[in-house]
């Protein structure tokens, strides 16, 4: 599963030709979960509400890449890197 970003101790990836609706899984400090492209959680926790509220602001801030990125991953084709938060 592609890395396509990181930051804060975040890691963000998606799967090639992935099952819908769109979505990303995020990992900190061990614990897992999976986010729509809307910022909820589908599935898992990070454990602090901190790791989520920036996944969440990350999103919003990346929502036309990430769109983009996961049109690429249903294609097979390479996904591209999304800036971390600052």
């Amino acid at each position: 599963m592609p890395e396509i970003s990181r930051f804060f101790g975040i890691i963000i990836r998606m799967f090639y030709d992935d099952h819908d609706p769109p979505h990303l899984h995020a990992e900190y400090s061990g614990k897992k979960a999976v986010f729509d492209l809307e910022g909820n959680i589908i599935k898992g926790n990070l454990g602090l509400k901190t790791a989520t509220k920036l996944v969440r602001e990350w999103i919003d801030l990346h929502i036309s890449e990430l769109e983009e990125d996961w049109q690429l991953a249903k294609n097979n084709e390479d996904m591209k890197k999304i800036d971390p938060l600052p």
